[in-house]
């Protein structure tokens, strides 16, 4: 008999752990390409139901396979960036790849140990807890260890309803709408009777009804009736082939005769470290190129490597010449891309901790925009457009927003697809158009409402025209930022912790 319990138990736990892992990757299904929103849901659904019993132990364990399904689904792209364009070889890309999941994993174990330990058994828990941690846990992800703000809930409602909240609350407020949504869905299918279907039932359908009125919201204005017409160079240089000397020559010819023909475009963008040599060392083959922006009347903003003269500093930055002036130093850099953590006892090891253009430091954190035709354009490098509040911060001083990259890092994987989404989203976040220009795509012109206009081809050559408009007025978003959303879900969860204290516990059916 209690070989047939412990078999059984044995059993449960195994079951238990696929599902979990199972419910980590549908959150990869409801975030780009794929678009399932309601994957997402069902996704805090099963973990809630997962999480409801067992020792704070299991708890622990499965909320690290949670997100080892999550971030193993929805980050594989860092295998292509590691074995492709970091030429480490698949068992070694594997195991770098495996770490870097398993890191992340961790910050879900303790998610799960702190929601098991303090909340389940709390009145509230379940309906308040949950959401107001999962946020918690989402913005901690946006700073710990420099952040890796990806695969954030809040993306899934992109296209649905309740976007409206967006301008409002941002992506933590969008992951919080989700979240409480799910508590909803999973507290109404525990309880199955009537009146508990009518009770979260409404609230559901308040906070996704209240977005789809807020989608009719007008918070920006456009400055002018006359759009900015823009061109957008996507060269598809292979990675590898980047920065050959040999083919350094070539890569200038090719940017000029695909620029030539855009010159009649108010703005002209290239994409992140387009010329692969520093912007001291390409005035030979700048100037010129700025002498004819300037007579078409074009802005001609590109990435570039800068290094500081006298200074051993050396810059990932944006440049605007022709009818445009300022520079920008990239602030939020990629780990091993952009600089080698350790590197005294790292850079050389092997080939991925030694990438060409590795040495870079980070920008300071106050630059101005640049002028661009007399208006403040708020310029993002690759990464930064990312992080909700950095953008948020230069969007405040800006009328239009550029994002450049070099998405050639991420392959044919889900990082190019996942990363334009999360342009999309800063560009409803702050009511402003995003400009975006890549190297092999996916380059694009998105609205203010986060909406794409005007879309190139992936992994093509080719040139992408369309037109922006200059907005006017500010979101709820800009204005405030993610701190209030952060606030509320840190006072919810001291609130449902004092709760506990006075004996309100949750009675389980």
């Amino acid at each position: 008999m209690s070989e047939n319990l412990e078999s059984e138990t044995r059993s449960s736990k195994i079951g238990a752990s696929l599902l979990a892992i199972f419910a980590g990757s549908l959150i990869t299904l409801a975030l780009a390409p794929y678009n399932l929103w309601p994957a997402g849901l069902l996704s805090c659904c099963i973990y809630i139901g997962l999480l409801r019993n067992g020792s704070l132990r299991m708890a622990a364990w499965l909320g690290w396979l949670y997100g080892i399904g999550m971030f193993g689904t929805g980050a594989s792209w860092v295998y292509v960036s590691i074995h492709e364009q970091g030429n480490a070889s698949v068992p070694l890309a594997v195991a770098l790849t495996a770490i870097f999941v398993s890191a992340l994993a961790l910050l879900h174990a303790l998610f799960a140990w702190i929601y098991a330990a303090l909340l389940r058994n709390v009145m509230a828990g379940m309906l308040l807890g949950f959401p107001a941690l999962w946020v918690l846990f989402e913005w901690i992800r946006s700073w710990l260890f420099t952040g890796f703000p990806w695969l954030y809930l809040g993306y899934s409602s992109m296209d649905t309803w309740a976007s409206g909240w967006i301008p409002v609350i941002g992506v933590f407020g969008a992951s919080l709408l989700c979240a409480f949504s799910a508590s909803c869905i999973y507290l109404a299918y525990m309880r199955r009777n009537p009146q508990a279907y009518l009770i979260y039932g409404t609230m559901i359908a308040s906070l996704w009804l209240t977005g789809w009125q807020l989608q009719q919201a007008k918070w920006v204005a456009p400055a002018s009736a006359t759009p900015l017409t823009v061109g957008l160079v996507q060269a598809n240089i292979p990675q590898q082939m980047k920065w050959r000397r040999e083919y350094y020559q070539p890569t200038l010819t090719l940017y000029q005769s695909m620029t030539e023909p855009l010159l009649k475009q108010d703005i002209v963008v290239w994409p992140e470290a387009a010329i692969p040599s520093y912007y001291q060392n390409a005035q030979d083959f700048l100037q010129p190129m700025a002498a004819a922006a300037e007579r078409s009347n074009t802005a001609l903003i590109t990435g570039i490597p800068w290094r500081d003269a006298g200074a051993s500093e050396y810059h990932n930055s944006i440049v605007a010449m022709g009818a445009g002036t300022g520079v920008y130093h990239k602030q939020r850099l990629v780990p091993f891309g952009e600089y080698v953590p350790l590197e005294h006892w790292l850079r050389g090891v092997i080939d991925f901790f030694d990438l060409p253009m590795s040495s870079f430091t980070p920008g300071r954190s106050k630059q101005s925009p640049l002028l661009i035709h007399d208006f403040r354009v708020a310029p993002f490098i690759c990464y930064e457009v990312v992080y909700p509040d950095l953008v948020r911060k230069f969007a405040r001083k800006a009328d239009l927003l550029i994002t450049i990259s070099n998405d050639a890092w991420f392959g044919a994987s889900l990082g190019p697809i996942q990363h334009l989404q999360m342009a999309r989203m800063r560009a409803l976040e702050n009511g402003r158009y995003m400009i975006r220009a890549t190297n092999n795509g996916i380059s694009a012109i998105i609205n203010e409402q986060g909406e794409i206009v005007t879309i190139g081809n992936q992994f093509q050559r080719e040139t992408i025209t369309g037109e922006v408009q200059v907005m006017l007025g500010e979101t709820p978003f800009t204005d405030i930022g993610s701190i209030p959303i952060i606030v509320v879900c840190a006072l919810t969860i001291l609130g449902l912790l004092g709760a506990g204290t006075m004996g309100l516990r949750l009675q389980h059916d």
